[in-house]
This record gives C-alpha cells, sequence and structure tokens, in this order.
C-alpha cells in the first residue's frame, strides 16, 4: 500500500550482488575456518576467489578495470561475507583504503595501480597509521619521512597493521615535518603509498603478533627506507585529511560487517532455540531466550539503519564523520550483543569448535576496540555534533 523509497529501491538492487557473495562463501564452509584458525593461517583461497569474482575491485571505477559500484553496495559486500559465516577482515581493507588513493592519488598513481589490483596482481591490503606510543592519537605519531633528492627516508614503527605480511601495497601516514614547526596540529603529515615488494628486506621488517583470533596482524619496522617522491599521495603535509576520508569509509565498512555477524549469530540462535528440546518444549518457548533474541534483532536492525544512512551521505560526497562513527559505534555493540546472546542460548554447546560460534564470538569481539574503540566514538560525538568541551 506504501510506494519504496529511493533508498528501498537501492537495496533492492543489491539482492543479485548479495546472492552472489553467499554462493561464493558456501564453498567456505566452518570447517575452512575452523582449520585456518588452529593454524593461524591466512585465507589465501578464500582472497584468491573474492578477488576473482571481482568483489574486491567493487569501489574502483570501471575505467580501471574495477566494478565501479557504490558504497553502500560495497558494505553489502562485506556483510553477506560475515552473514555467511565468512571473515571478511582478511581482505576488507583493499576496499577502505581504495577512498584515500580514489580522492587523493594522482593520475598516474591511478593508472599505474588500480587497474592491477583490479585483476588481481596487487594487494592494497595493510594501513600503517598506528603506533605503540599513540594508539589513536594519531597527531601524535612519530615515524617521519625525511625528504633526501627524488626520495624519502622513513624511520619509525607502526603496530597492529593487519595483513602486512598479505599485501604489496601499503598506505603509511608519516610525519614530514616536525610538529612544533606546522602551523595547526593536524598539518605535517603526509600519505605514501609504499611498494612493499621491494621494501622488505630494504628497511622493512615485519613481525606478526599472535592474538585471540585469526587476524594476521603485524608489527612494521621502519629503518631509513627509502620510498620515492612520487609514491606521496596528494599533497605533502596533508595526509591527516586524506586519512580520515579512508577512516570513515573503514568505519562503514566494519559496521557492515558487523551487521552480518550480528545476523549469523541471530539466525544461530534462532533456529537453535526453535529445535532444542528441555523439560519436554523448545526452548524457544521461554521468554528468557526469546527476549535475548528479540532484543538483539532490534539492536541489529537499529544499527544497520543508521550504516545504511552513513554510507549514503559517503557516496553523496557529503560529510560523514558523526554518521559512520555512530554506524560503527551501534553496529560493533549490536554484534558483540548478538554474540553473547549466542552463546548464551547454546549453553555448553555455544563454548565447543565445531559450532563456529566461539570463533565468531572472538572475531567479532574485536570491533568494539577496534578500529577506534567506543570511548573515542562517544568522546567524537560528545564534542563535534553536541557541542562538549573536548576531552582529550
Amino acid at each position: 500500500m506504501t510506494a519504496n523509497t529511493p533508498r528501498d529501491f537501492a537495496q533492492e538492487d543489491l539482492a543479485p550482488i548479495r546472492e552472489s557473495v553467499r554462493a561464493l562463501c558456501a564453498d567456505f564452509p566452518g570447517e575452512y575456518w575452523r582449520r585456518l584458525d588452529r593454524e593461524r593461517a591466512y585465507p589465501e583461497e578464500f582472497v584468491a576467489a573474492l578477488t576473482k569474482a571481482g568483489f574486491l575491485a567493487a569501489l574502483i571505477p570501471e575505467e580501471y578495470g574495477g566494478s565501479g559500484l557504490t558504497m553502500t553496495a560495497a558494505a553489502a559486500i562485506m556483510e553477506e561475507i560475515q552473514a555467511s559465516g565468512c571473515n571478511g577482515a582478511a581482505c576488507h581493507a583493499q576496499m577502505y583504503t581504495m577512498g584515500t588513493l580514489l580522492r587523493h592519488g594522482s593520475a598516474e598513481q591511478k593508472k599505474r595501480y588500480l587497474p592491477a589490483i583490479a585483476r588481481g596482481e596487487l594487494r592494497l591490503q595493510a594501513f600503517g597509521v598506528t603506533e605503540p606510543t599513540s594508539g589513536t592519537d594519531t597527531l601524535s605519531l612519530r615515524t617521519t619521512a625525511m625528504r633526501d633528492g627524488d626520495h624519502y627516508i622513513v624511520n619509525g614503527q607502526k603496530i597492529w597493521t593487519s595483513r602486512a605480511e598479505h599485501s604489496d601495497l601499503m598506505l603509511l601516514l608519516a610525519r614530514t615535518t616536525p610538529r612544533e614547526q606546522t602551523a595547526s596540529r593536524t598539518a605535517g603529515l603526509t600519505v605514501f603509498l609504499v611498494d612493499m615488494r621491494t621494501a622488505r628486506g630494504n628497511g622493512l621488517t615485519i613481525r606478526p603478533i599472535r592474538t585471540m583470533m585469526n587476524h594476521a596482524t603485524t608489527e612494521v619496522f621502519f629503518e631509513n627506507l627509502r620510498v620515492p617522491a612520487d609514491g606521496v599521495i596528494g599533497r605533502e603535509g596533508e595526509g591527516f585529511r586524506y586519512i580520515l576520508s579512508g577512516m570513515n569509509a573503514e568505519r562503514i565498512l566494519i559496521a557492515a560487517e558487523c551487521i552480518g555477524d550480528a545476523k549469523w549469530f541471530i539466525e544461530k540462535a534462532t533456529a537453535y532455540a526453535g529445535e532444542r528440546v528441555v523439560f519436554g518444549r523448545p526452548i524457544g518457548q521461554n521468554q528468557g531466550i526469546q527476549f535475548p533474541i528479540a532484543r538483539a534483532y532490534i539492536g541489529m536492525r537499529a544499527a544497520e539503519l543508521m550504516v545504511r544512512e552513513a554510507a549514503a551521505l559517503y557516496e553523496a560526497g557529503r560529510d560523514c564523520g558523526a554518521e559512520a562513527n555512530m554506524a560503527k559505534h551501534l553496529a560493533a555493540e549490536a554484534s558483540w550483543a548478538a554474540a553473547d546472546m549466542c552463546v548464551q542460548t547454546y549453553g555448553g554447546f555455544g563454548f565447543a569448535e565445531e559450532f563456529d560460534i566461539e570463533r565468531k564470538f572472538r572475531e567479532t569481539r574485536l570491533y568494539t576496540v577496534a578500529p577506534i574503540s567506543t570511548n573515542l566514538v562517544l568522546s567524537y560525538i560528545a564534542e563535534h555534533v553536541l557541542g562538549l568541551p573536548r576531552s582529550y
């Protein structure tokens, strides 16, 4: 009786994409991910399949061999990967780092790298921003890049640089002007596109960090690494602004992954609650089981709407900082609540490896901390949306 809005039609148009992602993910069942989790191995076959299908080139324009899709479509791809029980963290950076190169890279850089990335010949998976001493205080980073003729000399360290061992290219944020010499606190940082194939062993060292989930994260050390000057993205000293736009894309896409996780947990819990019989009745008949599942579903749907809003603003070229942060916050909280609910619904079986719940439980826990903690999101909203005094 009611007409669909344009955004409703946009969501309906994504149905074939969602179906294709689900079909691909069906070839990578729980046992595949459990084996990799036990071995702490990178899902090479899964990433190769996504690349071959063109999903990792979703945001690359067609003129460079990509799919030329919208942020909304990219979010749908990542959501379906998670909702199918797979783990998009193995490759999601290739989506969100793409925005920095697309929006601020030179014509020559795009021509040189984007077609090869779209064909799967190059991987742009690593995002070198966080450092041990500064954490999310990005403006206090210590990695430096000093000009030396037609090169920059990079020295410093990054941490939590996921997929560095499995990437050919890295987006690196480094200080090119000492902080005390800059006109503003956000100036003096520059983004570089580093070719890790030539850098490894020539000033770049990568050390893996073992974590509670199979996330392929590392710490990266730079010791007099020479980076060609033509690797600078945009203008020297304006890198912080470029990184922010990339971080908005990161928040939106990871929020979409959290929505997928929440849907997976809710589907699992609902099915189990309907079939598990205790005291002569399905446990799903008890409100003590029903209500947590219903709350998880309500939280997921509310977060899903914010993700759609943030994606729509991003692809329209509008400021979406607040919406991207709120989407990430709500979605991370929703997925974690759904994960906890699912374990509680399954009881002891929720801890058994064969059900995949404990693996997904560990994986989704990450996103209330990374790529930005919930506390920093709240601080951002308090200051930039509500106008409260800066707290840090």
